[in-house]
């Protein structure tokens, strides 16, 4: 999958060696009518023999292919509405759109899928197939390839609600008809099976990498660091130089830096950058976690880079704007107005425990100086216990007990009565510094509860791995924040400063409802070109390549 197999260069001799496909006979006198074109493609006259042979190979089942009844009902509908007329056959032979189609899927590999998948393999011999039963085999096989292939090229190889219930996405789908229609009505056909793809400038980034990856992984990787001791800034050792390499084949490094083993300068602050770039500490430290990514193979990056594409292709191609974008892997949230970031602020996100679900809503109205409803989970298992052990302890935090709406006093209620499966009462944190929920949040209504929100516990907010909340996405920078959103309609930082400082609760709507993002990717590229990676610490990545591992049903 990862190199160009022998077959592959004998189809790019074979393309490179067609002409132009003749719109005539060749001379040859079959009493049959002429073939005519339609928007380039060749349709076919009438023959008994054709229409026996396509309906045979319709209804036959497409082996080592992956596919779904109604795939296969909606390719048959298509072809009895054109009177079985082939798409990839004229003059009794293949078209140089179905050579090139052919050799486009030999290339799937460059999206990060699998050619075959397509049976791309197969599909090249038969490019010289004849005779009525062995040209509509062909025809009927690589219709069932490219349908395959432009639907996952539009939506991804599996489904994502499938995969994996925290990921709440609704990728945009093609029937495979529409896709046919699409291709026959098209001037250039492998430009138009490829517009299926995201046609979006971070997709064809990380399609860049992933041939760069092939072209690193054909040389054999990179310059691979030693295990050792934690190397320190100012130190001396023998492995500097294999680090030095390392860095310069990574591009953070130029070639001509300064040779020999002494760990400082220059050498330093381009591990620095590494760091930075693999979501670490940025203290120029090469210790374990340092050390795992510098070691990371290629085919493991290769693969990183795969399943992010298949993540890209789920995604809406067009995000809205103004939209909030919020990478869980990352833990970082951006507001982006014209296709510019113009705030972004680093979060905390759900531990491994609480995993924060991945899905997309539209944010509806800020609410300053909230009341933080205490979620029926959390007071069941952390919160009662210590209400058993001491009726007030939660008087402290400004935690009010209240049973049908109403105040209790908590040292009237007989603790013990209660567990998670029988409390009837809602546990409510007053608005103030300590609330949970800090002095605001940003509301996009959703199944899971799960909003954006400003937090007491700042300190955790310095840390390079910030898995700290309950799911919740709790920002560094509320306040810039609900500026960037509100400015538009003309809600100062002044007036927000002064919402939040009158320590009342106040519900702010915006005008326009604008779109949240909440994502999960572990590899992408930047606009600068710099390349980011990121742990799966929710083990996600591990969850889609075992999924992707297995045949599925494509949509």
């Amino acid at each position: 999958m990862k190199k160009k197999s022998g077959l592959m260069m004998l189809a790019a001799a074979f393309l490179l060696g067609i002409g132009p496909v003749a719109a005539q006979s060749d001379g040859t006198d079959t009493g049959e009518e002429q073939v005519i074109r339609k928007s380039g493609i060749a349709e076919r006259t009438d023959s008994p023999e054709w229409y026996a042979a396509m309906q045979e190979r319709l209804y036959l089942p497409q082996e080592g292919l992956q596919s779904d009844t109604r795939r296969a009902e909606r390719i048959a509908f298509w072809y009895e509405g054109r009177d079985y007329a082939p798409l990839w056959i004229s003059n009794g032979k293949a078209t140089n759109d179905a050579k090139e189609v052919v050799f486009a899927l030999l290339n799937a590999h460059k999206d990060g899928l699998i050619p075959s998948e397509y049976r791309a393999d197969q599909l090249f011999p038969k490019l010289q197939a004849d005779g009525e039963a062995g040209l509509a085999d062909f025809e009927v096989s690589l219709s069932y390839a490219v349908t395959l292939y432009g639907q996952h090229l539009r939506s991804g190889r599996v489904n994502p609600n499938e995969v994996n219930r925290e990921l709440v996405i609704y990728p945009d789908t093609v029937a495979a008809d529409v896709l046919l229609e699409k291709l026959a009505d098209a001037d250039n056909v492998v430009d138009a099976l490829h517009d299926f793809a995201p046609g979006t400038p971070r997709y064809d980034r990380m399609k860049d990498l992933l041939q760069h990856l092939f072209v690193v992984q054909a040389k054999g990787g990179w310059t691979s660091v030693p295990e050792g001791k934690t190397l320190l800034p100012g130190m001396t050792d023998p492995r500097v130089p294999a680090v030095r390499q390392r860095l310069v084949e990574s591009k953070d490094l130029e070639k001509d830096a300064h040779a020999g083993e002494a760990y400082d300068g220059a050498l330093v602050e381009a591990l620095k950058q590494f760091q930075f770039r693999m979501g670490l500490e940025t203290d120029g430290v090469i210790g374990p976690a340092t050390l795992a990514q510098l070691n990371t193979s290629v085919d493991d990056r290769i693969r990183q880079v795969e399943l992010n594409l298949e993540r890209r292709r789920w995604m809406q191609a067009d995000f809205g704007d103004p939209y909030v974008f919020v990478n869980l892997a990352d833990q970082v949230v951006k507001f982006v107005s014209e296709d510019k970031t113009v705030h972004a602020s680093v979060t905390q996100v759900g531990k491994p425990l609480y995993r924060t679900p991945v899905f997309s809503d539209e944010m509806e109205y800020l609410e300053f100086n909230p009341y933080w409803n205490v979620p029926y989970s959390i007071a069941t298992s952390e919160y009662l216990p210590k209400l058993k052990s001491n009726p007030y302890a939660l008087q402290s935090q400004n935690i009010r007990v209240l049973r049908d709406g109403k105040p209790v006093d908590p040292g009237s209620v007989t603790w013990g009565d209660y567990s998670s499966d029988s409390f009837p009462f809602r546990l409510r944190q007053e608005p103030g510094p300590d609330n949970a929920l800090g002095r605001v949040k940003f509301m996009f209504p959703n199944q899971f509860n799960i909003y954006i929100h400003d937090t007491p516990s700042k300190s955790n907010f310095d840390r390079a791995s910030r898995y700290f909340s309950h799911g919740s996405i709790r920002v560094e920078n509320p306040m810039s924040l609900a500026e960037v959103i509100l400015g538009a309609q003309d809600v100062s930082r002044m007036q927000v400063d002064s919402i939040v400082n009158s320590g009342k609760r106040r519900v702010v709507k915006l005008e326009e409802p604008v779109a949240v993002h909440v994502v999960y990717l572990t590899a992408w590229v930047n606009k600068d070109g710099s390349v980011h990676y990121r742990r799966d610490v929710y083990g996600r990545d591990e969850i889609l390549s075992a999924a992707l591992a297995v045949d599925t049903l494509s949509r």
